[in-house]
């Protein structure tokens, strides 16, 4: 059982000893934080945060706890129940909230939940801001207000249709365009909210849907991460009712997958490639992602004349750089796209609806736009750690190992060797390492991991 601490939030698995898991205490503490520290830096007299939550079994618990806890600091809370982390994040702004906090452990299993926390703009904490959070709650240093000035709970459960519309309206989703291409398409929701949100989207452009574990009820059928090993069933159904392609969220909708029509996977990689390659054709300009995601996102980049930039892992990393350099599109090789256009977040029902005009106007098989791109082929890997495992000692061991390639250290280390890369670093997530290698053929990159998986192993003693 784990409480993991970061400056996006708090995350953790339910139950357990309070400090060690996600219990009602650290719900309740870490809320009163991110509450206080938001009174404290704010000239307001009166403050407002939105809520939200994903369909874990956790959440209407966890979401009872932070909201009252809101109101106990005297804080209004929008709250809009069951939703998605791009919609609290588009609601925001729109509703001139001071902040915002979305209750999901992400791509995490149903054990887990977290308060990710935004900003008046909708936007991850920085982590000066985390930083701030983290230290109120280890002091304890919280000022609840008096019964007259308790704030209140404002319900708003038409922000998932709001979010839509803000998609629809976009410039570059071309809805006639979709509707006349006449799509089928299947929708894996893992159970949680993406199951709604989605097929509507789809309902509105005029897509065919079939549904796949779209009850919202927190039961995921399968580990959320959208990953192939996880992605058996609706590979099948996409051959099986003869769709143009499938779709695959994660329970609070900021990552994103497709299925291609013969039942292989697209690779999350290249979702955001795709959806860049079109953007790029629109709108010339630059481009971010992390330092995990695939080098193809550089080449289509370089191929439409714009310049390609890798932040540290991270959303709000990536909207810094992005930020920066005036990037038109970006976002993170988990599948996650970042279209400033509507708000600088990872958001899933952008990335559907850009895809769907991008395949509208190419007029191909999905497979056959896929094939279009660079060929890159990547391992994903981890090591559980213990604590016996010294994870700087081990990046220092491997940094020094590789030192005549290309290193890079501002998160963790990447090493770019001429035909490959390996990036090694300590997730913000879970208590794992992380080991992503990317080669032009999946066997060199399959390889290239076993070799660094084994070398890490020899320099812990593991």
């Amino acid at each position: 059982m784990t409480l993991i601490k970061s400056i996006s939030g708090i995350r953790g698995t339910i139950g357990g000893k309070t400090g060690d898991n996600l219990t009602p205490v650290d719900a309740v503490k870490f809320a009163s934080a991110y509450g206080t520290w938001l009174k404290n830096y704010s000239n307001k007299d009166k403050l407002t945060v939105v809520i939200g939550r994903d369909a874990r079994i956790s959440g209407p618990m966890i979401h009872n706890l932070v909201v009252n806890t809101l109101i106990g600091l005297g804080i209004d809370v929008i709250d809009l129940g069951l939703s998605t982390t791009p919609t609290v994040e588009v609601a925001v702004p729109l509703e001139k909230a001071d902040g915002g906090i979305i209750l999901t452990a992400s791509h995490n299993p149903k054990q887990w939940n977290a308060l990710k926390l935004l900003n008046e703009k909708g936007e991850f904490l920085n982590g000066e801001e985390g930083a701030k959070i983290l230290d109120i709650a280890e002091r304890e240093a919280f000022d609840f207000a008096d019964v007259d000035s308790l704030g209140e709970i404002i319900p708003n459960d038409a922000y998932m249709d709001i979010h839509i519309d803000e998609v629809l309206e976009l410039p570059l989703v071309d809805a006639e365009a979709i509707k006349a291409a006449k799509f089928k398409v299947v929708v894996d929701g893992v159970n949680s909210s993406g199951g709604i949100i989605i097929p509507k989207l789809l309902d509105l452009l005029g897509v065919e849907t079939v549904k796949l574990y779209c009850e919202p009820n927190g039961h995921f059928p399968h580990n959320p991460e959208p990953l192939k090993e996880h992605l058996g069933d609706i590979c099948k159904l996409v051959v099986d009712e003869k769709a143009d392609f499938g779709i695959v969220v994660d329970p609070d909708v900021d990552r994103l997958a497709f299925i291609s029509e013969d039942g292989e996977m697209f690779g999350e990689e290249y979702t955001l490639v795709a959806v860049a390659d079109y953007v790029l054709s629109k709108t010339p300009g630059n481009t971010v992602s992390n330092m995990s995601s695939s080098r193809a996102l550089a080449d289509v980049t370089k191929a439409h004349k714009g310049s390609y930039e890798a932040s540290a892992v991270g959303e709000v990393n990536v909207v810094e750089l992005m930020k920066k350099n005036n990037a038109v599109i970006g976002g993170e090789g988990n599948g996650g796209i970042i279209y400033p256009e509507l708000h600088y977040g990872r958001d899933s029902l952008v990335g559907v609806a850009l895809f769907l005009t991008h395949l509208a106007n190419k007029k191909m098989k999905v497979s056959e736009l896929r094939a279009s791109y660079p060929q890159y082929f990547m391992s994903k890997n981890k090591i559980e750690l213990t604590p016996a495992i010294d994870v700087d000692a081990i990046l220092k061991a491997m940094t020094e190992k590789y030192q005549s390639e290309k290193i890079t250290t501002i998160d963790g280390v990447k090493i770019d060797f001429a035909e490959n890369w390996v990036h090694l670093r300590k997730s913000n997530t879970e208590p794992i390492i992380r080991i992503y290698t990317e080669a032009k053929t999946q066997q060199a990159a399959d390889d290239l991991a076993i070799r660094i998986i084994d070398e890490i192993k020899a320099v812990a003693g593991i």
